[in-house]
Formats: structure tokens, C-alpha cells, sequence
């Protein structure tokens, strides 16, 4: 046949190789794409075995890849695929003439001697093509890294970009009979029944909070949002503390809008409750000093890595975080905040888009690496925007997500943090006090109840904290309060009458 009949001139046609690879036939398997393509005319199931392996483009040779995507077209409208059936695809797709005519099509089931091997024939056939993609995208990068007008930094981002892209496209998962699966899930719950917490998951430090989730669970995608100087970042720094350090658990901490010093100054503000204008000017009395002395020694060794990469970008996070958890054994992540990260190495038609592939690459991350990931996010200002001086009137919903309902979509867990003493709501329904109160609002949760926790929090020492902590708060009081999102029943604990948070209304977060 026509050597010209064998040039892959359809838009999956590779680009020209570099003139170092001039002289070197790329890799192909011509006898196996016969062989294949011949079975899949004789053998009435044979589509089915090859199809979540093979594609069109597959095929090294162009007139392969059009008897290929006659008998896919075949296979979607449920008609049978024969050498006579194929062969009035071809004529009506105008392909028969380019591919041979129905001489070659007899030739390709001449070609078969059996069947028995066709999955293991298709899988070689389909590593071909990954050889030629993984060619084509290294002499790409290679090109680009001699121009010097390209930026190296977005050159790296962009190859990262499109190396994820191949294995993303070409990333199969077999299928797992549900015997194996069981027995994992059992052992997770005699592993649970025998913790005395209860937990399945990663304790947060926050009772209420890790009853309802019963701990960070793994492959998780959580979303903490809240309008600004709500305390995300005192929260998260303050769970961070609790895992790793009374916990031990490896946590990794991705700081987009702090430096890692202004970060770790709120974690030692935290955890020696020393206000943190003192922290910065250093105007500390003689006792804060000894305080800070004792205190300090816990993040000393606390399994706590930080990157203060500004502007990260998803690519270059899926990297560092595979690294920190091959290396440094983290088994969580937490993102402050997602709506400074970017996709650069791809075009986008929106900020919408951005973010939803930010999103759903974190979610895809979560489930590879088997950890949780716990990422901070901005609400719109739906918020401060609705009216009304009653205690629910300023609570967020899910509606308030900023940017991208794609956010709600790939998350297993949202959650708010709400301060009604920020709008000046000093008093709930039934009259107890909400000064120096915060509420943790558990809008969505895959699997499981939702509900809502009440925490104080410490302005001064941009702290989060257990109700009951450091505090008497006497017979009877709940930390857990239902979800008012779901209209479940509202908080009503009992408190003494006379009970009081005191302290000071303090409506801003330190720093």
C-alpha cells in the first residue's frame, strides 16, 4: 500500500519529531493494531474487552485509527461490528477509499489467529501511544527550554500542566469485586471500636466538631469558608496545634497569604497566649517572658511543615504535597486560602473555570494521596447584604461560596465559621450570651450529619477553643448545637441564669 496512506494526517497526528530524533521510528506495534483491529471484526464481545483500554488515537497508523473509530461509531449506536458492517461505516464516514477499501478490511481478519490474547494485545498497543505522547511532550519542553524569551518558571508550570494531563487521560483503574473491599472497611471499624475517642478519623482537638465528622477522615476535601476577620486562619492554626501537637499527627500548612515568620508568630501567640502586638514589638513583661519560655518548647519538633509560596499553583502543589507525604509522613493538608491558588500552565475562559479545576484537582488530590485536605475559602458578601437584626440573620449558607459552585460540588464537607458578635449579635434566641463566641456551621457533609458547634475564641490570642476549656461552665452545657441550615432543632442547653462569658466584645482578629 501507498506509504502515503500510512501518514497519520488526522488532527491526533503527533507533531514532526526534533531533528534529534531524525532516523528513529517511534514506538508502534502495526501487527498488533492489525491483529486487534482484525479481532475486534470476527469477535462479536471483543469491543467490549478493548474499549476502556483503546482510543481513535491509539493507533500509530492513520488508517487504523479510522477502521477504529468505525467500529467505536458502530458500538455507541448498539449495531454489530463485522467486516461488512465496518466496511458501510467506512463508506459513509467517506474513509473507506483512504483506509484501503474492503480488500484491506479482508486482509486485517485474514491476519487473526486467535483471540485469546486480545485485552493483553490492546494494552501494549495503548502503552505505544503513550510512549509517543511522552515523546512528543518532552521534544515540546525541550524547544521551549533553548528559546530564551520563555520563562523558565512557566515553563515548568506549564510542562507539569500537560505531563498531568497525559497521566490523567491515560489513568485506568480496574474494577474491584466488593469481597476485599468489605474486609477493609471492617478492619477501619474494629480499628475505630477500639480508640476510645470513637474517632475514625483525625481528631481536630474540638469535641463538638470531632462528634459530628468523627475526625477528618481520609480522602476527604474540606472547605472551611467565612467572610473576612471571621478567624479562618486563627481556626485552622488552631487546629493545626491540636493535631500536631497534642496529637503527633504530621501536618502539613500551605500559607498563600502569609509569610512562614507571620505565621508561625500566630502559632506561638496561640499556643503562649501572648497578645500578639506584644509578640511583634517585643514589649513583653517579665512573666509573659517566662510564659513564653515554658510554652514555646511544645512547637519545638511539633511535626508541622509550612509553605509560604505566594501564589501557588495547583501543579506545583500536587508535587509538594506528594513529596510531604512520601517524605515527611503528613497525613494532612491545609490550604490558607483557595482562592489565591492558580492553574497557570492552561487557558481558561473564566475565573469560574480556575477555580473549579482548583477545586476538583484538590478533590482528586485528597482521594490519590489518602489524606484529608482541609482548604480555607472566601464567601461573597451575600452576607453583610441581607437584612434583618435577628441572631440568624448574617449566618452564611452554601449560596454565599465565592466564585464557583464547583467548590460546593467537589467538596465532602463545608463548613462556616460564624462570630455573631462581629454584626454586633450579642445575645441568641433564648438569651445566652454570644460574646466571645463563635459558631462552627456543618452545612454539608457527605457522610454524615450535619450540625452546628459553638467554640469560643480568644480575639487577643487569635485562639480557638473548647467551650468548656479553662472554664466552668457547669451541669448540663452542650458544645454541639443542631443545624439550623437543615431546620433541625435549635440550641437549647441549659445554662444558669446568671451564667456569663465575660470579657470584652472584641470584633476584629488581632492580626
Amino acid at each position: 500500500m501507498d506509504e502515503r496512506k500510512n501518514y497519520r494526517n488526522s488532527k491526533s497526528r503527533q507533531t514532526p519529531m526534533s531533528i534529534t530524533e531524525i532516523g528513529r521510528r517511534p514506538p508502534e506495534a502495526r501487527e498488533l493494531e492489525e491483529a486487534v483491529l482484525g479481532a475486534l471484526m470476527l469477535e462479536k464481545d471483543a469491543y467490549s474487552i478493548v474499549s476502556e483500554i483503546l482510543k481513535p488515537q491509539s493507533f500509530y497508523e492513520h488508517s487504523h485509527e479510522l477502521i477504529f473509530t468505525a467500529i467505536q461509531n458502530l458500538a455507541i449506536l448498539q449495531k454489530p461490528v463485522d467486516m461488512l458492517t465496518v466496511q458501510e461505516q467506512l463508506k459513509k464516514q467517506g474513509d473507506l477509499d483512504e483506509v484501503g477499501g474492503a480488500y484491506y478490511l479482508a486482509q486485517l481478519t485474514g491476519k487473526v489467529a486467535s483471540t485469546a490474547h486480545l485485552e493483553y494485545h490492546a494494552r501494549i498497543i495503548a502503552q505505544k501511544y503513550i510512549a509517543r505522547e511522552l515523546i512528543h511532550f518532552t521534544s515540546n519542553v525541550q524547544g521551549k527550554a533553548f528559546d530564551e524569551t520563555m520563562d523558565v518558571d512557566d515553563l515548568m508550570q506549564e510542562a507539569e500542566a500537560n505531563l498531568f494531563e497525559i497521566s490523567q487521560r491515560n489513568m485506568k483503574k480496574d474494577v474491584i469485586q466488593i469481597n476485599p473491599i468489605i474486609n477493609e472497611a471492617i478492619e477501619l471499624l474494629n480499628i475505630a471500636a477500639k480508640r476510645k475517642d470513637g474517632l475514625s478519623g483525625l481528631p481536630s482537638g474540638f469535641t463538638g466538631l470531632d462528634k459530628i465528622t468523627s475526625g477528618w477522615q481520609k480522602s476527604d476535601l474540606v472547605i472551611i469558608a467565612a467572610r473576612p476577620a471571621m478567624g479562618k486562619t486563627a481556626f485552622v492554626l488552631s487546629m493545626a496545634k491540636n493535631i500536631a501537637v497534642d496529637y503527633k499527627h504530621p501536618v502539613a500548612v500551605f500559607s498563600l497569604e502569609m509569610s512562614n515568620v507571620q505565621l508561625v508568630n500566630r502559632l506561638i501567640v496561640n499556643v503562649c497566649e501572648i497578645e500578639g502586638e506584644k509578640i511583634r514589638n517585643g514589649q513583653l513583661a517579665e512573666h509573659e517572658w517566662i510564659q513564653l519560655d515554658q510554652k514555646i518548647k511544645d512547637l519545638y519538633d511539633a511535626p508541622i511543615f509550612i509553605d509560604d509560596t505566594p501564589s501557588l499553583s495547583i501543579f506545583e502543589f500536587r508535587t509538594k504535597a506528594r513529596r510531604l507525604v512520601r517524605e515527611e509522613h503528613v497525613e494532612i493538608i491545609i490550604i490558607d486560602y483557595l482562592q489565591l491558588m492558580n492553574a497557570s500552565g492552561a487557558n481558561f475562559g473564566s475565573r469560574e473555570q480556575e477555580v473549579s479545576t482548583i477545586s476538583r484537582s484538590l478533590k482528586g488530590l485528597a482521594k490519590e494521596l489518602n489524606i484529608p485536605i482541609i482548604a480555607l475559602s472566601q464567601l461573597n458578601r451575600g452576607v453583610e447584604n441581607r437584612t434583618g437584626n435577628g441572631p440568624d440573620s448574617k449566618r452564611p449558607q452554601l449560596a454565599d461560596l465565592r466564585e464557583s459552585g464547583a467548590i460546593e460540588q467537589d467538596a465532602d464537607m463545608v463548613c462556616f465559621i460564624h462570630r455573631p458578635e462581629y454584626y454586633k449579635i450579642m445575645e441568641d434566641a433564648e438569651g445566652h450570651s454570644l460574646v466571645g463566641m463563635a459558631e462552627i456551621i456543618v452545612a454539608k457533609h457527605r457522610n454524615g450529619s450535619t450540625g452546628d458547634v459553638r467554640l469560643r475564641f480568644k480575639s487577643q490570642f487569635a485562639k480557638f477553643c473548647n467551650v468548656d476549656d479553662d472554664i466552668d461552665i457547669g451541669p448540663g452545657m452542650s458544645s454541639i448545637i443542631s443545624s439550623r441550615i437543615n431546620n433541625e432543632k435549635h440550641f437549647a442547653d441549659h445554662v444558669p441564669q446568671n451564667f456569663s462569658f465575660g470579657g470584652e466584645s472584641d470584633n476584629s482578629v488581632p492580626f
